[in-house]
């Protein structure tokens, strides 16, 4: 059921994803660029063919395998529970789904579409990546938070073994 409830979620992130870059495409792209706030933050039609942030350019297909492959570990992390918790469900919800969203566009555009300029934040990005660093962040800390947990764990039983 977790599986299922984790891909159900990432599809909808996904989903979205498609849909702001549809009106992105049919909106912002004829005009290039228009302030929302100014000095802040802008909306600029990018056509991004490397990875994250724009970095590697001209790598379609590397970075199309890599997230397959990323894809499947955390498949594989869930159905094997070697790591558990909510935090890791939602940060893995929010990479695979960032991570579909991005893989859609390298393999029916060949590049992935990025709107979102803040200033105080060069490179131009989109709604899918800042879902995969906010979910590679979470991932992060559960990672902290299951070896913690671990260790107590582990302290709780050599404790109980004195008495």
């Amino acid at each position: 059921m977790t599986l299922v409830l984790v891909f159900i979620i990432s599809a909808l992130i996904a989903a979205v994803d498609q849909m702001i870059k549809y009106f992105v495409l049919e909106n912002l792209a004829p005009i290039g660029q228009t302030v929302v706030i100014d000095h802040l933050f802008s909306l600029v039609y990018v056509e991004n063919r490397g990875a994250a942030f724009g970095m590697f350019q001209n790598g379609v297909w590397f970075f199309s395998i890599f997230t397959i492959l990323m894809i499947g570990v955390f498949v594989y992390l869930i159905l094997s529970k070697k790591i558990q918790g909510k935090l890791f469900l939602v940060s893995t919800v929010l990479i695979i789904g960032g991570g579909i969203g991005n893989l859609i566009d390298r393999l029916f555009r060949g590049f992935v579409i990025d709107y979102l300029s803040l200033s105080f934040f060069p490179p131009i990005c989109n709604f899918a990546d800042y879902c995969i660093t906010i979910g590679a962040v979470l991932f992060i800390i559960s990672l902290f938070m299951a070896e913690k947990s671990e260790k107590k764990l582990a302290i709780t039983e050599g404790d109980s073994g004195h008495d």
